[in-house]
């Protein structure tokens, strides 16, 4: 078998934006070849992650790669849709058939237009997400994610600080990274107050502990190891992990993150390392509640007590495991299907020392999680820097 590298890679500024779907995916598409060393007509496969789901009135979109490139036109082209975690999808389906010997090179694409929806359109397609006929009454996914919270809070106390603490880390992230939606450090006092500017979205989280309704796209070249020995950067998997979780949270306890966590123990496992081994993590803080239990989950920190690791610094740039540094979808942005490809492509930008913000020096190991729902479809990853 293969071992997959990451040998190119491209990311569009997330926020609102006017290029029709096809030409954001093509101006990722288009960077992440030149950047691996190679023409579109070398591209063995597609992977297009996009969530959709009523976002727009064009579908089919594992075509529209070739609508751009004429040398894609008969390329196997594959569309993976797994809610939020549609873009890491879409890249372990890649890894899996270079893996598998039937691919020497994929282009994976990630990419959502989510901005030209109207505020109920986008609530009702997110909330598609949740199992509806027990959790419609939420209303949105922020009110999902706002019953996790108060759930948290019934069993371990107020944690609003924290959950502001959380925010106001991965807003300074997000102040120093050119590509992210919100480039604003809105400080722990913004955060932690509830105000007009920062009501309640879904008590108890505030507009500041969800992410926003973002546009953009990122894409990956994955290559198998004979070709990607002749690229001049190469990220490979030291691990990886997928579990899912039962959809509704009546059959579970949303607080342990159950899947979440054997995602992480399977790639952790694979690596042959533990959580601390890593230099920096990407995490799927779709809102503060949910990066505050994967610190759980993960094993930072013991059930109730992921508030230490904010107390201390522990998860900020210079700390024991900086999390976020690209600002994460917080502040950087979570247009649905591109956010995994996002999450992986900044990683390894890291890795590199080519991050377009704030840089870790000289890391060696990344983390990546990122999940579908409220922790129902999870895929972590370890990569690790060839050259």
């Amino acid at each position: 078998m293969s071992s997959p590298a990451i040998i190119g890679w491209s990311h569009g500024k997330f926020g609102r934006s006017e290029s029709p779907l096809p030409q954001m995916m093509a101006d990722v598409a288009r960077d992440a070849i030149a950047e691996a060393g190679l023409e579109p007509a070398d591209i063995d496969v597609i992977h297009v992650g996009v969530f959709n789901n009523g976002l727009s009135r064009q579908g089919f979109e594992a075509a529209l790669p070739g609508t751009v490139f004429p040398e894609l036109a008969r390329t196997p082209a594959h569309r993976h849709e797994n809610a939020c975690a549609t873009g890491s999808a879409a890249i372990f389906a890649a890894h899996d058939s270079i893996a598998a010997g039937r691919h020497k090179t994929a282009l994976v694409i990630g990419a959502e237009r989510m901005t030209q929806a109207s505020g109920h359109d986008v609530n009702e397609v997110l909330l598609s997400a949740s199992y509806r006929e027990e959790e419609e009454h939420y209303k949105s996914f922020a009110g999902v994610f706002g019953e996790i919270a108060r759930q948290y809070f019934d069993r371990y106390g107020d944690h609003s600080e924290t959950l502001a603490k959380i925010a106001a880390k991965n807003h300074a992230n997000g102040s120093q990274n050119p590509l992210a939606h919100m480039q604003k450090d809105l400080g722990f006092d913004f955060c932690n107050t509830v105000s007009e500017k920062n009501p309640y979205v879904a008590e108890p989280l505030r507009r500041t502990d969800c992410s926003m309704v973002s546009d953009g796209a990122a894409a990956l070249v994955m290559a198998a190891e004979d070709v990607a020995a002749s690229a001049p950067l190469a990220v490979t998997w030291r691990g990886m992990g997928n579990a899912n979780d039962v959809l509704p949270l009546s059959q579970r306890d949303p607080l342990e993150m159950a899947g979440a966590r054997a995602a992480m123990e399977q790639a952790l496992a694979s690596a042959g390392i533990g959580i601390d081994d890593l230099d920096f993590l990407e995490t799927h803080d779709c809102f503060t509640i949910a990066e505050l239990l994967e610190y759980e989950a993960f094993g930072l920190a013991a059930p109730g007590q992921g508030h230490t690791l904010l107390d201390d610094g522990a998860t900020e740039v210079g700390g024991r495991l900086p999390v976020n540094p690209s600002g994460g979808l917080k502040a950087k942005g979570h247009p649905i299907g591109a956010t995994g490809v996002s999450m992986h492509a900044l990683a390894a930008a890291q890795l590199t020392g080519r991050s377009p913000g704030i840089q870790i020096e000289t890391p060696e190991l990344a983390g990546v999680f990122n999940m579908g729902g409220a922790a129902v479809s999870n895929f972590a990853s370890v990569l690790e820097r060839v050259r």
